[in-house]
C-alpha cells in the first residue's frame, strides 16, 4: 500500500516538475519577445527623435533653395532693368526706351510663370467672385449684364490658387419696367406711408363749427 503512495507521489513530482518546466521555458520564450519588443520600441523612439531634429533643417534647407531659385531667375530681369535705366540717357527716342522696358516686362512674366505664376483674364469676361474684385459698376447698354468692362489691376493665380484678384469694373444694367408701373408708383407716393384713401379721418365736431 506504501509503494502505491509513494509510486503516486513521485509521479505527481515528475509531472509537477514537468510542469514548472513548461512554464519556465514559456516564460523564457515571453521575456524574450518582451526583450525583442522593448529593442524595437527603443529604435522606433531613438529614429522618431532623430526625425523630429531632422524635418526642421529640411524645411529650412527646402525654402531657402526656393528662395534662391526664385532669386536666380530675376537676376537677369534686374539686370536689363540696369542697363536699360544707364541707356535710357543716351537713347535717341522714347521708343528705344519702351522697348527695353517691354523685354523687361517679358522676362518678368516668364520668370513668374517658371514658378507656376501667371495672370488672371478678366476683360470681357463674367464676373466671378472667386477671381475678380468689383470696384465699381458701370452701365453699358450694349454689353451684357455682369460683364467686366475694364481692369484697374491685374490679378494673380500661383498653381491654380488665386493669390490675387482683378480688381475690375463690371457692367450693370438697369432693369427695365413694365407699362403702367411707373403711373403705379406715382399714385402710391402721393398717399402717406401706411395710409390709404379710406383710412383718411372725418373732421370733428369743433372743425367743423369752425368752419
Amino acid at each position: 500500500m506504501k509503494d502505491k503512495k509513494s509510486k503516486s507521489k513521485s509521479d505527481d513530482v515528475r509531472a509537477l516538475r514537468k510542469e514548472i518546466e513548461a512554464l519556465q521555458e514559456e516564460l523564457e520564450t515571453v521575456q524574450k519577445e518582451r526583450d525583442e519588443l522593448l529593442g524595437k520600441l527603443q529604435r522606433v523612439s531613438a529614429d522618431y527623435a532623430n526625425f523630429q531634429k531632422r524635418i526642421p533643417k529640411q524645411v529650412s534647407d527646402s525654402v531657402a533653395y526656393e528662395k534662391e531659385s526664385i532669386i536666380r531667375t530675376l537676376l537677369p530681369t534686374l539686370d536689363n532693368f540696369e542697363h536699360t535705366l544707364q541707356k535710357s540717357h543716351s537713347a535717341e527716342t522714347v521708343d528705344i526706351v519702351l522697348e527695353g522696358v517691354r523685354i523687361i516686362y517679358d522676362q518678368m512674366t516668364a520668370a513668374l510663370k517658371a514658378h507656376g505664376v501667371e495672370p488672371i483674364h478678366a476683360q470681357d469676361e463674367m464676373f466671378d467672385p472667386a477671381q475678380h474684385e468689383a470696384m465699381m459698376r458701370r452701365e453699358e447698354p450694349e454689353k451684357e449684364d455682369g460683364v467686366v468692362l475694364e481692369e484697374f489691376q491685374k490679378g494673380y493665380r500661383l498653381n491654380d490658387r488665386v493669390i490675387r484678384p482683378c480688381k475690375v469694373v463690371v457692367n450693370r444694367l438697369q432693369t427695365q419696367e413694365t407699362p403702367g408701373e411707373e403711373g403705379e408708383r406715382g399714385s402710391e407716393t402721393n398717399e402717406a406711408p401706411g395710409q390709404t384713401t379710406d383710412e383718411v379721418e372725418a373732421p370733428t365736431d369743433r372743425e367743423a363749427e369752425m368752419e
